[in-house]
C-alpha cells in the first residue's frame, strides 16, 4: 500500500499502513517458514526413488535452484547457483543418474493433491483440466521437436508441445499433476533419431493428444485422485476416443467444441453448435447471466445457455461474452442418475482457465521452458522437478490464503465510495517463490564467481571454434562445387 507523504493524511490512515507492513513482514517469514516445511516434507517423500544419495541430494539443490531468483534456469545458471564448478553433475541428474522420475511425479501428484485438498471444502469443486504447453526450440535435435502450432508464439514455430493435467480446487489453488511429451510419428519411426532423442523403447507409435490425455488421467487415478469433472479446450472436446473413455469410468466433463461440432438433438434434428444457437437461443430472454467464478478483476459474468440433446447426460452449454458476443460452446456429460444444475456446469466451464495461470507460473517462476535440454528424459526430469516446484507452492499458498486475505470487501454498487484502505491479495505462489529467494539466496565468493566467468568464456570460445571449423567445411564445399 502506497502513500503519500506530502499529503497530510487521517491517523486512522497512517496507523492501518503502519499495521499492514506488520502484518506483511510477519507473512513473509511464516510463508518461507512453511515454504521450507513443505519442501523439507516432500524431499523426504521422494528419497526413496533415488538410487544414490549424491543424486538425491542433487535433486533437492536443482528444486531449490528453480525457486531463485535466477534469471534463466539452465544446465549452468542452476549449477553455478548451487556452488558446483560445472555444469556436469547437473546434467547427469538429468540423462544418465538413476532416478526414477515417474515415481518422482507420482509423489508430487499425492503431495499436491492432498494440500489442496486439506485448505478446500466439501462443497468446493475439484476440476481435472487438459491443456498443451509448447516451448520453441532450435534444430532438430531435440525430442517431439517439429514446425507445429505453438501457443506461446502465437502460430507456427519450431519447438515442442508437452500435454499436461493440472488439478484445480475451486476458490482455493491448483497444481500440475501429470504432463506427457507429445512426439510425432517420424521421430518414431526412424531408429537413429529414436537412440539420438532417448524416446523409450516402450513408445512405439505416436500417441494424439487426446490419447495421452488419457494416459495421464489413468495415472492420476491410480493415485486415487478423484475429480468432480473433467475439463478441456477444443483439442480434448473433439477426440471422441477420449469422451468415451470418460463416459466408460462415469467421469464427468465439461469439454469445449468448435463452432463446427455436430450434435444429434432427437427429432429437432442435427445441428452443428452454431446452428443450434441460431435455432434454440435465438431470443434474447433465452439466456441466463451466471459468474464462470471470481477473476483478478472480479465476476467473469457470461451469459449462458443449456440445451439438452438427444443422447442421455449429453448437453450443450453455450457461453456468450456480454460486451463482444463472442461465443464459447461446452459438450457436457454426467453419469446417469447423477443430478446437475446448470450454475455446477458452469462453474466447471469457468475453471478450466487457472491451468493457463499454472503454465505462466511454471515458465516464469520456475523455468520450465528454460531448461536447454533436448533428449526425452532430460526434458521428463526437469518437468518433472519444476512440477514439484510449483506444488509446493501452490499448496503454501493454499495454507496461507485465510491468513494473507486482507483485501477490503468488494463494491456491491458502481458509486459506491472508495474504502480507507484496500488491504492486501493473498500471498500467490509467485510471490512465495520470490519471498523464498530473498531470504536464501546465496553470496559466493569472488574466487567461485570468477571460476564461473572463465569457464563459461573458455566453454564459449571452444564453442565458437568449432562453429567456425564447420562453416569453413561448408565454404570448401561451396567453393567445389561452384568453380
Amino acid at each position: 500500500m502506497l502513500v503519500d507523504c506530502n499529503v497530510k493524511q487521517p491517523l486512522g490512515v497512517l496507523v492501518v499502513v503502519r499495521q499492514t507492513r506488520q502484518q506483511a513482514a510477519a507473512d513473509s517469514s511464516v510463508a518461507v517458514a512453511v515454504c521450507d516445511e513443505l519442501l523439507r516434507v516432500l524431499l523426504e517423500t521422494i528419497a526413496g526413488c533415488f538410487a544414490r544419495i549424491e543424486s538425491r541430494r542433487k535433486a533437492g539443490q536443482y528444486v531449490r535452484a528453480l525457486f531463485s531468483g535466477l534469471g534463466k534456469r539452465n544446465g549452468w545458471s542452476i549449477a553455478e547457483w548451487i556452488g558446483d564448478t560445472g555444469p556436469a553433475a547437473v546434467q547427469r541428474l538429468l540423462s544418465r543418474a538413476v532416478w526414477d522420475h515417474d515415481r518422482v511425479m507420482s509423489a508430487v501428484r499425492r503431495f499436491a493433491v492432498a494440500g489442496l485438498d486439506e485448505r478446500a471444502g466439501a462443497s468446493r469443486l475439484r476440476i481435472g483440466a487438459l491443456d498443451e504447453t509448447g516451448q520453441v526450440k532450435k534444430g532438430t535435435a531435440t525430442a517431439g521437436v517439429q514446425r507445429q502450432h505453438m501457443g506461446c508464439a502465437d502460430g507456427i514455430a519450431n519447438g515442442i508441445n508437452t500435454v499436461h493435467l493440472a488439478y484445480i480446487v475451486e476458490r482455493c489453488g491448483h497444481a500440475l499433476i501429470a504432463h506427457r511429451l507429445w512426439v510425432p510419428a517420424f521421430q518414431l519411426a526412424d531408429a537413429a533419431l529414436r537412440k539420438a532423442m532417448g524416446l523409450p523403447a516402450s513408445m512405439r507409435r505416436a500417441r494424439t493428444k487426446g490419447r495421452i490425455a488419457i494416459d495421464l488421467l489413468a495415472s492420476a487415478y491410480r493415485d486415487g485422485v478423484v475429480f468432480d469433472f473433467i475439463a478441456g479446450d477444443e483439442v480434448y472436446g473433439a477426440c471422441p476416443v477420449l469422451r468415451r473413455w470418460c463416459e466408460r469410468i462415469e467421469q464427468a466433463y465439461v469439454l469445449r467444441v468448435a463452432k463446427s461440432f455436430t450434435i444429434d438433438f432427437g427429432s429437432r434434428g442435427r445441428f452443428t453448435c452454431e446452428q443450434a444457437m441460431k435455432q434454440f437461443a435465438a431470443a434474447r430472454w433465452h439466456w441466463r447471466a451466471y459468474s464462470a467464478g471470481t477473476g483478478s478483476k472480479g465476476e467473469r459474468a457470461y451469459a449462458w445457455y443449456w440445451l439438452d440433446t438427444a443422447s442421455e447426460g449429453h448437453t450443450l452449454l453455450i457461453r456468450k461474452h456480454r460486451a463482444s458476443g463472442k461465443v464459447a460452446f461446452h459438450y457436457c456429460w454426467t453419469p446417469p442418475g447423477h443430478t446437475v444444475t446448470l450454475q455446477a456446469l458452469i462453474r466447471a466451464a469457468g475453471l478450466r482457465w487457472p491451468v493457463e495461470e499454472a503454465f505462466e507460473a511454471a515458465k516464469d517462476d520456475f523455468g520450465l521452458d528454460q531448461s536447454q535440454v533436448r533428449t526425452w528424459t532430460a526434458i521428463r526430469r526437469h518437468t518433472v522437478l519444476v512440477c514439484a516446484a510449483l506444488a509446493v507452492t501452490a499448496v503454501a499458498a493454499a495454507k496461507l490464503r485465510s491468513r494473507t486475505d486482507r483485501r477490503a470487501r468488494p463494491a456491491r454498487t458502481s458509486s459506491q465510495s472508495r474504502p480507507q484502505t484496500f488491504g492486501q491479495i493473498p500471498l500467490t505462489v509467485s510471490e512465495i517463490r520470490r519471498l523464498w529467494a530473498a531470504e536464501h539466496q546465496p553470496v559466493h565468493s569472488l574466487r567461485h564467481r570468477a571460476h564461473w566467468s572463465d569457464w563459461r568464456r573458455a566453454h564459449q570460445a571452444e564453442a565458437q571454434w568449432y562453429h567456425q571449423r564447420r562453416n569453413l567445411t561448408v565454404w570448401d564445399e561451396f567453393d567445389q562445387v561452384t568453380t
